[in-house]
């Protein structure tokens, strides 16, 4: 049998979901490499765990893999005993012609009784004890374990360090334990890394927690897991490995005295606004940014409104105000009064002046 059929399939899938993300349009969601493509060293083995999964970045990702094959294995073993022995029987106590009488079968093996309740009963035993243990290290983070905050909304990602620093991408350090305190601004999210084998809900109303300790450099995929809304397969980024913390700190620390205000703009916007609104010109959950400045806005109810300074703060601050035609009846965008600072020259001015030089062409 040739066993690199599967990959050279893969491969090909590979190309087309390539090509049906680039005609989406989606350069403004994070798409790593190592979530389209097999990495070049990759295994055609179909016996291994690497064959079905991601690479593993996590310290407890060969566990969950090793879990995952021994279930397989034994329930395939045993698939194939059990099937092959209903054959057997099947065939020779089939009915032949001429012969009515009953055919001679044993019918009681205490021995085959006992070997057939204990061995699976003691391979369960060993499944239970083998994944909660695994799942307790996954659940019960070390004691020096970094803390990064962690906020989902429809549709992105916020990631707090501990310094203040704040991105819309997952930066950590390698073989730095790490524990994410996560928490929903809507609905019910999923935090979901697959090279790290960790999936856990994000629950509005309450804090969840996930931990892990990354084990490989590299840009992983993160998306969330849980179906939020229509804007659900575009609420993914990246998960970014570091080798040094000097590294990461360099990724996320943003001082924007040394920025334009387009360019604090443009980083507020891939860190609140990146989920639902586009700067390609393609309208999503909200109008596409690019398109609006100085243009008059139809409203529900009939009504047109400039787009300048005072609409987009007022947008931004109570969304329920001015809905756009065709986005409503409820503003599906929440407020970001508390959030975004309203100071002159802060937080939404940047926005503003982002958003202005976007349909100047300046910022893209």
């Amino acid at each position: 049998m040739n066993w690199q059929f599967p990959l050279l399939l893969a491969q090909q899938v590979e190309q087309t979901v390539r090509e049906r993300l680039e005609n989406q349009q989606l350069a403004d969601t994070q798409t790593p490499e190592s979530a389209l493509a097999r990495p070049e060293n990759s295994t055609s083995n179909p016996f291994v765990a690497e064959y079905w999964f991601p690479e593993q970045a996590s310290s407890f990702a060969g566990e969950v893999d090793f879990l995952f094959m021994a279930i397989f294995w034994i329930s395939l073993i045993f698939f194939i005993g059990i099937v092959g022995v209903m054959f057997y029987f099947c065939y020779k106590y089939r009915r032949i012609d001429g012969v009515i009488d009953p055919q001679p079968s044993t019918s009681h093996n205490t021995a085959i009784e006992i070997l057939w309740s204990v061995i699976p009963s003691l391979i369960l035993v060993w499944m239970f004890y083998y994944g909660a243990n695994t799942w307790f290290k996954m659940r019960v983070p070390r004691d020096d374990a970094e803390e990064i905050q962690v906020t989902a909304y429809k549709y992105g990602w916020q990631f707090t360090y501990p310094d203040g620093d704040v991105s819309s991408e997952l930066h950590l350090v390698m073989d730095r334990p790490t524990k994410l305190v996560m928490q929903s601004k809507d609905v019910l999210h999923s935090m979901f890394v697959p090279a790290f084998r960790q999936k856990v809900d994000v629950v509005p109303g309450r804090y969840t927690y996930a931990y892990f300790k990354p084990t490989k450099q590299g840009v992983y995929r993160l998306s969330c897991n849980e179906y939020c809304g229509d804007g659900h397969s575009k609420m993914r980024t990246a998960a970014i490995v570091h080798l040094k913390d000097a590294d990461r700190k360099a990724e996320t620390e943003w001082i924007p005295a040394d920025h334009s205000p387009a360019e604090n703009g443009r980083r507020l916007y891939n860190i609140h606004c990146a989920g639902c609104h586009k700067i390609d010109g393609q309208a999503a959950t909200g109008p596409a940014l690019n398109l609006i400045w100085g243009e008059k806005e139809n409203l529900m109810g009939g009504k047109q409104i400039d787009v300048d300074e005072n609409y987009i703060k007022r947008s931004i601050l109570y969304p329920d105000q001015d809905i756009v035609a065709g986005y409503g009846p409820v503003s599906k965008m929440n407020s970001f009064k508390g959030i975004l600072d309203e100071a002159p020259g802060k937080d939404i001015d940047a926005l503003i002046a982002f958003i202005r030089e976007l349909k100047e062409g300046i910022a893209e």
